[in-house]
């Protein structure tokens, strides 16, 4: 086969005799163009609009690495304070995920007894105010009577000996650890040493330039030590407070009040297996479960009772949400109730119902009903009725008619025209919507939770709120996305069972 090439005078008559043919595809050209311009002026001024280059400088990427590494590790918490004499003291943060006595490897302690003598403030104490009375006193203003009497106990020095700390080395790893000793400390990390000076006092004094780990915002005030993934530290002038963090989820079975706490998993088998009770008044295996349940840090029990809680109120409000927009879509579908009247009520109910987003469904019946699940059952109630019931009637309107007509001809009465023409047709796509709403609602449902509408929304934030327990909503996480998981796994199995389609 061969192609014949035309020369320009040809293809300058054929333009001259059909000129449209140029022109649209010339127009065609123009259009895309203009609108591959128009994308681009767009973006170029949402960029500019809303400063993107500048939020994204002035962004702080540390904290979100910080954020992410809390999720799947715990923090032990050492503070070392300083006093004038140079001498310290070491405490831990309440509820220690290392128990009641702490005394990890990471962790070296110089002890020494001294006796020193400590100055006891003096302490004020105000006697009591005469009764009230109507005679006059002709008593000075100063004297006893008449006047409320202030009486001072002097200050007092008391000797006493007791054992201090003079030195303490706190290791990270093997490149990062700080020393504290002779009114100095010593922080070392990635090569770099740094040594500050605290008076026991209020002011903190860099020896030498701030490496970039170290950041000190005014001369004197405290110092913040960054070691990346392994923790970080504050230098104060009276105080060296320690984060040291570590991967995993602390005390994730146990907490640090139960007899298990600090075992390994090999002893606590060996206790649940044993007859000798840790508990005479239940088995060993029992009190293993209950501290499981009751463990004061996890909240096992209440986290999946929330949860629970959750997955129930979606199902209530989306089962009471189907059965009420069931019968009122047939009202708002125009071949089946051709009242034109009975159509907008109906259409514009719904409208009004799915206009208002859920989450303010849940602040207005939270207000009125107060927290708790039922505010939630209602949210979702509410916005699932007009957005089902305008589904459903959309799906009405656009059966094939000629079923109904044939039922319609037998002489079939008007239900059972719904119930043999309308309802075969329809029915399979009123259960998937329903079921596609439960698994949405499940995720919709921790949302509003979290506003007082009940389940685990609320306890998510909670944890979210104090802004330290971020392995506390890891874990409320992970559990929200297995529930999800799975009811969308069984939302798409019915669904594929119903259409008659295979799952994918």
């Amino acid at each position: 086969m061969t192609t014949t090439r035309l020369n320009p005078m040809e293809m300058d008559a054929i333009a001259s005799r059909h000129p449209e043919l140029l022109k649209s595809s010339t127009s065609k050209r123009v259009r895309t163009a203009a609108i591959a311009g128009g994308v681009v002026v767009y973006l170029i001024f949402s960029w500019w609009f809303f400063s993107i280059g500048q939020v994204l400088g002035n962004a702080n990427w540390g904290i979100a690495g910080t954020y992410l590494a809390d999720w799947v590790s715990y923090e032990v918490r050492p503070e070392i304070h300083v006093a004038p004499d140079r001498t310290m003291s070491l405490n831990y943060q309440r509820n220690s995920p290392l128990g009641h006595n702490p005394n990890p490897d990471w962790v070296e302690l110089d002890k020494e007894t001294v006796t020193r003598k400590v100055e006891i403030p003096a302490s004020t104490t105000q006697a009591a105010k005469p009764k009230a009375s109507s005679s006059f006193s002709f008593m000075t203003p100063g004297s006893a009577l008449g006047a409320t009497a202030t009486a001072e106990a002097e200050a007092r020095v008391e000797t006493r000996t007791e054992e201090v700390l003079t030195r303490v080395v706190v290791t990270y790893d093997h490149s990062t650890r700080i020393e504290i000793a002779d009114g100095l400390v010593r922080a070392t990390h990635g090569g770099d040493t740094l040594v500050m000076a605290v008076d026991g006092a209020e002011t903190v004094s860099p020896q030498g330039a701030l490496p970039t780990w170290a950041t000190q915002k005014r001369p004197g005030e405290k110092i913040v030590l960054a070691f990346g993934a392994t923790g970080w530290a504050e230098v104060e002038g009276d105080e060296v407070s320690v984060r040291n963090r570590f991967f995993g989820w602390a005390n994730f079975l146990f907490d640090t009040n139960s007899p298990f706490f600090g075992k390994s998993y090999g002893e606590v088998v060996s206790l649940i297996t044993s007859d000798e009770r840790l508990d005479p008044k239940r088995s060993n295996l029992s009190l293993a479960w209950n501290n499981i349940l009751y463990n004061a840090e996890w909240q096992h029990l209440d986290v999946w009772t929330k949860l629970l809680q959750t997955v129930v109120m979606a199902f209530v409000g989306t089962l009471f949400a189907s059965l009420i927009a069931f019968p009122l879509c047939f009202l708002a579908a125009r071949n089946i109730t051709p009242s034109f009247m009975t159509n907008q009520l109906v259409k514009r109910f719904f409208d009004f119902l799915r206009s208002v987003d859920m989450f303010i469904w849940a602040l207005f019946f939270t207000r009125a009903f107060g927290p708790g699940p039922l505010a939630g059952i209602s949210a979702i109630f509410f916005t699932d009725t007009g957005t089902l019931g305008k589904l459903y009637s959309e799906a009405l309107e656009n059966i094939d008619d000629k079923q109904r007509e044939g039922v319609k001809s037998v002489g079939a009465a008007p239900l059972a025209v719904q119930r043999f023409g309308v309802l075969p047709q329809v029915l399979p796509v009123f259960a998937s919507q329903a079921l596609y709403f439960w698994e949405s609602n499940t995720r919709s449902a921790t949302i509003i939770g979290a506003v007082g509408a009940g389940g685990i929304g609320l306890k998510l934030w909670e944890a979210m709120r104090t802004n330290s327990d971020w392995e506390n909503v890891a874990y409320m996480v992970l559990l929200i996305l297995l529930v999800v998981f799975i009811f969308d796994s069984i939302s798409n199995a019915c669904r594929s069972r119903l259409m008659g389609s295979k799952a994918h």
